[in-house]
């Protein structure tokens, strides 16, 4: 299935750029921000809106889709990665296309240490019931 206005839909030809890895289920960008250079997104070729509607065919090739970008990254020698999914507007999902963003993390860098966790260390907010 592909959206017609979805840029990660690879039918649209709306990309930017190419990509610079493929699986059989996914492939990957790299990085268009200056502010993180040394990143990517791992993408599915078949369009679903976020990681919950990847069928179990996708998620059994998942794994080979992070080990070609570890592979790819791997030139930079990192120290350690940050992944993560966006779901949904509230979370910063911008677009509607399920994607993984992959970040090399190196010692020294100005935000070492800082994590997913800095977003569970803040203060818990609970909808009124």
């Amino acid at each position: 299935m592909t959206v017609a206005d979805c840029r990660f839909c690879l039918e649209n030809q709306l990309l930017v750029d190419a990509p610079i890895l493929e699986t059989e289920h996914f492939y990957m960008l790299g990085s268009i921000d200056p502010m993180v250079p040394i990143a990517g997104i791992v993408i599915p070729k078949r369009h679903s809106d976020d990681p919950f509607g990847l069928t179990a065919v996708e998620w059994a090739d998942f794994g080979n889709a992070l080990a070609a970008a570890k592979e790819h990254f791997s030139p930079h020698k990192p120290d350690g990665f940050t992944l993560g999914w966006n779901v949904g507007a509230v979370a910063s999902q911008h677009v509607f296309h399920s994607h993984l963003h992959i970040i090399p993390r190196f010692r020294g860098e100005p935000n070492e240490g800082v994590g997913i966790r800095r977003v569970m260390r803040t203060p818990a907010w609970k909808p009124e019931d």
